[in-house]
């Protein structure tokens, strides 16, 4: 019996739309790593005042190209300049679909002459595959998928373990661990550093709100690097960070994870969905939220709404250059920050305790996401004026904050109206009871929101969002 692909499965759904935002695979789990290690507010906390040790090992893809082809393929896909890139150095990758629609992004790794890895979710990775296995390029892949959200007992085994070292106090914890002062590694390059004795890989990066350094190698000396930062740390109020918690440092540095891959419709994207199997993520995924079109494309994102504007580079042949082309230096939608209102959140939780009464959508703490892409209506004066993505609490800023997009005539400080809970009592997503709507009044504010990030980033995705 013959595979069923993307396009097949398509086809007997007929509406993209109706099959995501009734899917049936339940929420988004951050594998392996628990929930919590103490309690995720003062894990929060800990990136904002000491240090906090990310476990990054299980829930992202790492995609492998190889050969004298490898950044030709990657230039090839990529909306931002290949003419420097590099050995030791990393960037941001957001490839786009023919029409100039954002698929997914993650970070590119330039390892060594002609090796190159990408680690992210699975749509870039397997738009990286496609190209590999399928365009001519001299080049060879391979896939280290992300481990299982439901395990069974089973042993989980990755190529590498991938942990971050974060946070106002990182500096002095991997100076215990290196034995002393460590290269002064440029943001976004990679150097080596010292841990237990080895010599470990590492990437200058800033994910919570002060720079750090993010480390791998491999698998098999997870526990043993894991202990020693754990042990480093703790004269400097180092916490592990749980699965809750992981994912809302975000919502104070910015980085919109999840938006919807732009593959699901276009004559030159149909090989592509040929290829791409119906059990994989754009077949599975799921697609919630108060706002709703039959139109999946309305759903799709330009990087210059994600952010990314500052990437896009006309100097090289890519997919995608056209349209971008078309839309360059044009009025955009922007990515902010929402900070929800206090008292209108409140509602929402106060629903929950009227018996006999119609509760509005439920919000879970710390991450308030129940699709693997959520879009919600933002409104102005009953007009829509943008969309919140992704959502969950701040325990550091004690405020409800999402992020999304609006148009142009939106300012920062401006009062809009977020529309929480889905049309219609809901959709038969498993992460859904029936609820009523609330409209929920929410101030436009920066990216990213966290004052110590806008300040301390290097400029780039999460800055100059003003």
């Amino acid at each position: 019996m013959s595979r069923q692909s993307l396009e097949d499965l398509l086809r007997i759904a007929g509406n993209p739309v109706h099959l995501l935002r009734n899917s049936q695979i339940g929420a988004y789990v951050y594998p392996v790593v628990p929930s919590e290690y103490t309690n995720w507010r003062d894990e929060q906390r800990g990136w904002r005042e000491t240090c906090v040790l990310f476990d990054q090992s299980h829930h992202m893809v790492e995609q492998y190209v190889e050969g004298p082809d490898a950044l030709k393929l990657f230039e090839h896909l990529a909306t931002n300049s290949f003419a420097k890139f590099p050995v030791n150095k990393a960037k941001q990758f957001a490839p786009c679909s023919y029409d100039g629609y954002v698929i997914g992004d993650g970070i590119l790794f330039h390892l060594a002459e002609n090796k190159l890895s990408f680690v992210g979710r699975a749509p870039t990775a397997s738009w990286i595959q496609f190209h590999a296995e399928t365009g001519g390029y001299n080049v060879t892949t391979s896939k280290d998928d992300r481990s299982p959200s439901r395990p069974g007992g089973k042993p989980v085994i990755r190529n590498n373990y991938r942990f971050q070292i974060q946070g106002p106090k990182a500096q002095q914890v991997i100076e215990k661990l290196n034995g002393g002062p460590f290269p002064d590694i440029k943001f976004f390059s990679m150097d080596v550093i010292n841990i237990a004795g080895r010599k470990v890989r590492a990437l200058r990066h800033g994910m919570a709100g002060a720079p750090g350094l993010e480390i791998w190698g491999p698998y098999a000396e997870y526990e043993e690097i894991r202990a020693a930062i754990v042990e480093a740390g703790k004269d400097f109020g180092l916490r592990q960070v749980g699965s809750r918690a992981y994912a809302t440092n975000t919502l104070e540095s910015g980085w919109i994870p999840s938006p919807l891959p732009a593959v699901y419709t276009g004559e030159k994207m149909k090989a592509y969905r040929q290829w791409l199997p119906a059990a994989s993520y754009e077949g599975t995924g799921s697609l919630g939220g108060s706002f709703y079109s039959n139109n999946i494309e309305d759903y799709y994102l330009t990087p210059y709404e994600l952010g990314y504007g500052p990437f896009v580079k006309f100097d090289h042949d890519f997919i995608g250059r056209e349209a971008l082309e078309k839309i360059a230096g044009k009025p955009q939608r922007r990515k902010v920050t929402f900070a929800w209102n206090a008292e209108d959140v409140s509602k929402a939780f106060r629903s929950l305790l009227n018996p006999g009464a119609e509760n509005y959508k439920y919000i879970d703490l710390p991450l308030s996401n129940y699709a693997s892409a959520s879009y919600d209506k933002v409104l102005n004066a009953g007009k829509m004026v943008g969309i919140s993505m992704f959502s969950g609490y701040s325990y550091n800023e004690r405020s409800m904050l999402s992020l999304g997009v609006v148009d142009p005539d939106i300012e920062i400080g401006n009062e809009v109206t977020l529309v929480w809970g889905e049309e219609g009592g809901g959709s038969r997503k498993t992460t859904v009871e029936r609820h009523k709507q609330i409209e929920i009044r929410a101030i436009v504010s920066p990216v990213p929101y966290s004052e110590v990030a806008r300040k301390s980033y290097a400029a780039g995705w999460r800055t100059g969002q003003h």
